[in-house]
């Protein structure tokens, strides 16, 4: 009932004209972001970074929630016209949104994903309203030693999930780590790293390392690539968007199968979207009353796969905000942005932050009304959009940027380091590392070792309280189980 009574009084703010503006503002540019192949809502976010320092924060994370959703409704658009996924979850949508298209039936291949994104946005959303206090309620038992713990585990989690080799997760992880140390120490009052340049003293700041990495460092790795990208056939729009009989019947099931997947694989440390999608869609395919239309265009196996993209949106959001564990790039940027406002995620957010944070959750609501009505009717436009040249966007991504965090702060340093973490998301994105992990090294490693400190000055200096507490102990074997649990599953395979 508190969950229910918060919910309303978030509602009451969320409805307000300058909030829904803002809501409305992020569903627009998160499902443009969503069309423009390789663009995608973290490099978005980032881009957006710097307006933290001019616009309040619920305000700022409504749309950035509207901008996230909105990305994942929009790329079901170029999967099913162009067969080119806008982001990686909308992979498996392609498989037979494409086909679909190619025999004159793109109307009701975009109507099922975004209707079935509209079902399964709901549903995710409603069980991150009513599961999430019960997370903060066995989360307030924390201590610093289980802080510390959490914060190992999201590290962890976060370097195993968010790329195709651990190893290059945990070099990654290990450079936010060291970054993260750049500043005055804050027990001893000692310069560390800052060889002696006074801008470094308050450490290297979030925003322009997230804006450099992602937006500078993606736009550069983009401009590279597309020397040898060839442009794909856009499908036309023929025929009309409303679904029949029979594909609402085919359709229905296949949305709440997909948002059983979705929520609560996104939810997971180790969950993100692109496993629940390849799941609904096997799912389907066998449970399909006419298999042999896999492959040539089957509409459950684009009911399924984008309800499970939606539903998992809402799930990742879900430990951000409890635990403060990003799950997904998107998260970890989202992660630097409550960075930015001071704000610190986890357990106390629900209590420090309560206003901001179910403001947020209605938005979800609205967000995914809002999306409805904007999707299907401009189809059109987003297929015009997917004419712009991509050099212009590149080019645009790097002059924002630029633009961005000189006005944030007026100096010319902050510019020079945008460009020298734009060079290192370049060469990162090059040689396969990712970026997320030394985001969420550079914010965190602060904090860790304030809570490692605090609890070994509590237990005289014993390093075993991380392991001796119940909790903290809990906390500490699943990160080594997610560190292990993977080359043991490989050599489970090999034998």
């Amino acid at each position: 009932m508190e969950a229910f009574d918060a919910l309303m009084g978030g509602f009451a703010i969320a409805l307000q004209p300058t909030t829904l503006m803002w809501g409305f503002v992020g569903c627009f540019v998160g499902t443009l972001v969503g069309v423009l192949p390789g663009i995608g809502p973290a490099l978005t976010i980032a881009l957006l970074l710097p307006l933290t320092y001019h616009v309040p924060a619920t305000s700022m994370f409504v749309m950035f929630a509207g901008i996230y959703y909105g990305a994942a409704y929009g790329g079901s658009t170029t999967s099913i016209l162009l067969n080119t996924p806008g982001e990686s979850a909308a992979v498996v949508t392609a498989l037979e949104g494409n086909k679909m298209a190619r025999r004159g039936r793109a109307g009701q291949a975009l109507a099922t994903a975004a209707i079935g994104s509209f079902v399964a946005g709901t549903i995710g959303t409603l069980a991150l309203t009513f599961v999430a206090p019960w997370v903060v309620e066995a989360a307030l038992a924390f201590g610093p030693a289980e802080y510390f713990s959490l914060m190992v585990l999201s590290v962890v989690a976060v370097s195993a999930v968010l790329g195709n080799s651990m190893l290059r997760g945990l070099v990654a992880l290990g450079l936010g780590l060291l970054l993260g140390m750049v500043g005055v120490d804050l027990q001893t009052g000692q310069p560390r790293f800052t060889f002696g340049r006074p801008e470094l003293l308050d450490g290297i700041e979030v925003t322009v390392a997230a804006v450099g990495l992602f937006a500078v460092g993606e736009a550069l790795y983009l401009a590279w690539q597309g020397r040898e990208s060839k442009g794909g056939e856009v499908m036309k729009l023929t025929g009309s968007l409303w679904m029949s009989k029979s594909d609402w019947a085919r359709s229905w099931k296949a949305w709440f199968r997909g948002a059983f997947f979705g929520f609560p694989i996104g939810a997971m440390p180790a969950g993100g979207a692109e496993l629940p999608t390849l799941l609904s869609y096997y799912t389907e395919k066998k449970l399909s009353k006419h298999p042999e239309e896999f492959g040539h265009g089957a509409i459950e196996g684009v009911a399924g796969p984008e309800a499970a993209n939606n539903a998992a949106a809402a799930g990742v959001l879900m430990p951000l905000l409890t635990l403060g564990i990003p799950t997904s790039a998107t998260a970890a940027i989202m992660l630097s942005a409550f960075e930015g406002y001071g704000i610190q995620t986890g357990p106390q957010l629900f209590s420090q932050q309560s206003g901001l944070v179910w403001t947020l959750i209605a938005s979800l609501y609205i967000g995914n009304v809002i999306l409805l009505v904007l999707n299907l009717p401009l189809v059109s436009l987003w297929v015009k959009l997917l004419k712009i040249p991509p050099p212009w966007l590149y080019a645009g991504i790097i002059v924002i940027s630029t633009a961005g965090v000189y006005g944030a702060g007026n100096s010319v340093f902050n510019v020079g380091l945008l460009f020298v973490f734009g060079l290192l998301g370049y060469i990162m994105r090059r040689f396969d590392f990712p970026a997320a992990p030394l985001i969420v090294g550079l914010i965190l490693a602060p904090l860790g070792e304030q809570s490692m400190r605090q609890a070994l000055t509590i237990s005289q200096g014993d390093w075993s309280t991380f392991f001796t507490r119940p909790l903290s102990g809990s906390l500490m074997a699943v990160s080594v189980l997610l560190l292990v649990a993977p080359a043991i599953w490989r050599q489970i395979r090999r034998s």
